[in-house]
């Protein structure tokens, strides 16, 4: 096998979380160039079929699902329904979130909840569902950020936390499932990319952020968060497992 057929993901399967917006099509649509068949979840189920549509371009088959990762019954369904019309799961890429701005002593249970709900136990129940089903060789890709390791200026104390706990758990589950199952469990730290989040930001927040702490000056492509997945989701990583892979313009050597 060449280099770059290491890269390739035909014959496999992806499941993407949070497919209905921003990087979530992203990835759904990457992963498809890159020769998978994906399969699709969202809240959302209506700006799903948008996703699909892009997936579909491609030449891959797609199928949509609406899914409440916070729900592990959920996410049982979209497994099922992946492997009732695709045939197998490959690749998980955990995107699925939400974020919140609140001061923390203001901010309520039921808000802090939400957010560990999607971001940190949402994971957990996909991941989980999707292990059950995988081959030796398959791949999780947990989509965390470097607000896990890092703050950025906003009172954000659920979110820094939930994506934190996901470094944790990528770890954990590369232990328990690399060895005895052949998967592997790897997390991605995006910095500051263009999504629903950084769209809610405050007017000349990002700019500053980027003119100070991103050494490369600038907002991340969503291209080149993609290809790092597709890394992570291929042959090309066969001997990657328990990493958290940062991409993220260089925010956290600043």
């Amino acid at each position: 096998m060449g280099v770059l057929d290491r890269f390739r993901l035909d014959g496999k399967v992806a499941v993407v979380t949070g497919a209905s917006a921003g990087l979530g099509v992203a990835f759904a649509r990457g992963l498809a160039e890159a020769g998978a068949d994906v399969a699709i979840g969202a809240r959302r189920k209506d700006r799903l079929d948008e996703t699909r549509r892009l997936v579909e371009e491609t030449g891959r088959r797609c199928v949509a699902v609406a899914t409440d990762v916070a729900d592990p019954e959920s996410c049982r369904g979209l497994v099922d329904a992946a492997m009732s019309e695709l045939g197998a799961v490959d690749v998980l890429v955990n995107n699925a979130g939400v974020g919140t701005a609140v001061p923390a002593l203001k901010e309520t249970p039921e808000q802090f909840r939400q957010v560990i709900d999607v971001n940190l136990n949402g994971a957990y129940w996909m991941a989980q569902a999707c292990a059950r089903v995988m081959r030796p060789g398959s791949s999780i890709i947990n989509i965390g950020s470097v607000l896990g390791e890092t703050t950025a200026g906003l009172p954000q104390a659920a979110y820094s936390a939930s994506k934190a706990g996901l470094v944790g758990l990528t770890r954990d589950l590369a232990q328990q499932w690399t060895g005895r199952r052949g998967i592997r469990v790897n997390c991605l730290e995006p910095g500051f990319f263009e999504s629903e989040m950084t769209g809610q930001y405050a007017e000349g927040y990002l700019e500053r952020q980027l003119a100070t702490r991103v050494l490369m000056k600038r907002a991340g492509d969503p291209a080149e968060l993609v290809a790092a997945a597709v890394f992570l989701a291929s042959d090309a990583s066969a001997y990657v497992t328990g990493v958290t892979l940062p991409v993220d313009g260089g925010v956290l050597i600043t």
